[in-house]
C-alpha cells in the first residue's frame, strides 16, 4: 500500500506532501516534497491507496445556513446573543468530537485563518472529482480522509506540542526521535533531515501515517447522530490504536 499525507497551506510554499510505502511489516518514506502546488497534490492523491489531508474538508452546517440567511436578509436572532451561539457557528461536529476525545481544539474553519487553506482544499477536491469522475467523500469513506497531526501524535503517546516553526527545531527533533523510537519499523530514509528541518514535512509524514490507520479501519468514525454532518462538514479521523498496529 502507498499512503500520502498532505500538510495543506493556502499557498504552495508552506504545503508539503509525503509518500509512505507499506510492505511486510515495514514502512518507508518514499518521498517528501515541500512547496507542493495543486498539480502535485492531485497526482499524489490519485496515486495513493489512501490520502490524509491536514485541512478542514468543509464548513459547519449552522455557519453555512447562517451566511445564507444573512445574504437573504433573513437571519433569525436567537435569544441572548452570546458565546454559545457564536461557538455553534464556529465549530463542526467533528471539531467537538476531537475535543471530547483528545482535549485538543481544532482551528475553526469559519472563524480562523485556516479558512484560507480550506478554500484551496475545496477547489482541489472539486478538481479531483472532475478528474476521477467520483465525488470525494468528506466523511473519510473514500480515497481522502481529513487528519489532524497533533491529535494523531497525542493518541500515539508522542510529543504533539511546541515543534512548529523554524525556531523550534530542537523540539521537532525530539518529536522525530520519539516517533522513530516508537516505530522502529518506519524509515524516513533520505527525508529525515527534511522532517527535522520543516514542520510542514513532518506533519505530512504524520498525515500519511494517519491515512494508513484510516485505510486499516483503525480510526474514529462518525456515530449515527454525526453521520449527516460528517458528509458535508468533513470528519477528522483520529487513531484508535497504538502506532505499532499500523505495520
Amino acid at each position: 500500500m502507498l499512503t500520502v499525507g498532505v500538510d495543506l497551506a493556502a499557498e504552495a510554499v508552506r504545503t508539503a506532501v509525503a509518500w509512505v510505502e507499506w510492505s511486510a511489516g515495514r514502512a518507508f518514506v518514499k518521498d517528501v516534497a515541500v512547496g507542493a502546488d495543486d498539480d502535485l497534490i492531485i497526482e499524489a492523491i490519485k496515486g495513493a491507496g489512501k490520502a490524509g489531508i491536514d485541512c478542514p474538508l468543509g464548513w459547519p452546517e449552522l455557519f453555512v445556513s447562517f451566511v445564507s440567511a444573512h445574504r437573504a436578509g433573513d437571519v433569525v436572532v436567537p435569544g441572548g446573543l452570546g458565546r454559545d451561539w457564536r461557538r455553534d457557528l464556529a465549530l463542526r461536529v467533528t471539531d467537538r468530537a476531537v475535543h471530547e476525545r483528545t482535549g485538543l481544539r481544532p482551528l475553526s474553519v469559519s472563524a480562523d485563518r485556516i479558512a484560507h487553506p480550506a478554500m484551496r482544499c475545496a477547489a482541489l477536491l472539486a478538481r479531483l472529482a472532475v478528474e476521477t469522475g467520483t465525488a470525494v467523500a468528506r466523511d473519510g469513506g473514500g480515497p481522502v480522509v481529513e487528519v489532524y497531526p497533533a491529535a494523531s501524535l497525542k493518541e500515539w503517546g508522542l510529543p504533539y506540542r511546541g515543534y512548529k516553526r523554524t525556531e523550534n527545531a530542537e523540539a521537532r527533533g525530539r518529536m522525530i526521535d520519539a516517533l522513530l523510537a516508537a516505530a522502529p519499523w518506519l524509515s524516513l530514509g533520505d527525508h529525515e533531515s527534511a522532517c527535522r528541518r520543516s514542520d510542514d514535512a513532518a506533519d505530512a509524514v504524520i498525515a500519511a501515517l494517519t491515512a494508513r490507520a484510516a485505510a486499516c479501519g483503525l480510526v474514529t468514525v462518525p456515530g449515527p447522530a454525526q453521520v449527516a454532518n460528517a458528509v458535508t462538514e468533513g470528519w477528522i479521523a483520529i487513531p484508535t490504536t497504538p502506532l505499532d498496529a499500523l505495520r
